[in-house]
Formats: C-alpha cells, sequence, structure tokens
C-alpha cells in the first residue's frame, strides 16, 4: 500500500481533522493547489484501497450535553447477528457499533454499541429500545458506562525520516 506525494499531503492536512467551515473539502483542496473534485477522487481511491478506512466527524459528547456514555454490550445469538446488528447502528441515538468475537468464559458479548445520552436513566431508556430489537436472540447484556474522555486521533503519518 503506497501512497504518493499528493496522497501524503492530503492526509497531513486531514489528520487534525476537517475544518470546521460550509465547505471543509473545498478549503482542504485550495490549501494543497487542488480541485475539490480531485481531493475527493483522491480521498475515494485511499478509502476503496484500505489506505483509509473513513472520514467521519468525531464530536466531543460531553461538549454536546451528552454525559452518560455507555458501551451497551450484547451476547446476542450469532445465527441471526448479521441481521440485527445493522439494525441496531442505524438506531438515530447509536454512535457506533461492531461485532466483536467473544472472550469466554469471561466476556461473552459479541455485539457492541455506543449509546450517548444526558444521564444514565436516557441511556437505559434508549437500551431498552436495542433490547426490543434482539427479542430473543438476547442471552446477556451489560453497559459500561464512560468515566472520562479519550483523546480521538484520525490517521497519523509518520515523518519522513522517523
Amino acid at each position: 500500500m503506497s501512497i504518493d506525494a499528493t496522497d501524503r499531503a492530503i492526509i497531513e492536512a486531514l489528520q487534525g481533522g476537517l475544518p470546521l467551515v460550509p465547505n471543509p473539502y473545498f478549503e482542504v483542496a485550495q490549501s494543497l493547489n487542488l480541485e475539490e473534485s480531485e481531493l475527493t477522487k483522491r480521498l475515494a481511491a485511499m478509502k476503496e484501497s484500505g489506505t483509509i478506512r473513513r472520514i467521519a466527524a468525531a464530536p466531543n459528547h460531553y461538549k454536546l450535553g451528552m454525559t452518560a456514555n455507555g458501551m451497551t454490550v450484547w451476547d446476542v445469538d450469532g445465527a441471526v447477528l448479521s441481521e440485527v446488528g445493522p439494525k441496531i447502528g442505524a438506531l438515530p441515538f447509536v454512535t457506533h457499533s461492531y461485532e466483536r468475537p467473544r472472550a469466554l468464559p469471561d466476556w461473552p458479548y459479541n455485539l457492541f454499541a455506543m449509546v450517548h445520552g444526558s444521564s444514565r436513566e436516557e441511556v437505559e431508556e434508549k437500551r431498552q429500545e436495542i433490547v426490543a430489537i434482539l427479542g430473543d436472540a438476547l442471552r446477556a447484556s451489560d453497559t459500561l458506562y464512560s468515566t472520562r474522555i479519550l483523546k480521538k486521533t484520525g490517521l497519523r503519518l509518520r515523518k519522513k525520516g522517523d
């Protein structure tokens, strides 16, 4: 997986995040002396090749008033996981969800979904919506609440020579 100098410059320009302006891709393209269409074409190609996985917003939920943040973990029947998993991920209050292998016997959970709320009671109400979707496929669950926010960073390139 190799990148050229322009792709490297794009990654370096974006590794601190998109600028908070009405048209961030145009702004980044201008700073790199590229057309916006060239920037978006190159980003799509890097995504397709696996050089980058995604471009996404990573808000600070605490600053948005969402101070009760719980990673809900679920032990779901594997036979229906591919059916119910996308339904959970599509819920408007789930910011990210994913399947992970169980680590038996200590960790039976195979589905994870991050739920945000302004209180634990709100998170629990949202959690009950997930319970309803999982139905009989649900074997066990828990919620792991955040105690602090971790620094979120995206792709980072090493400087040449490092």
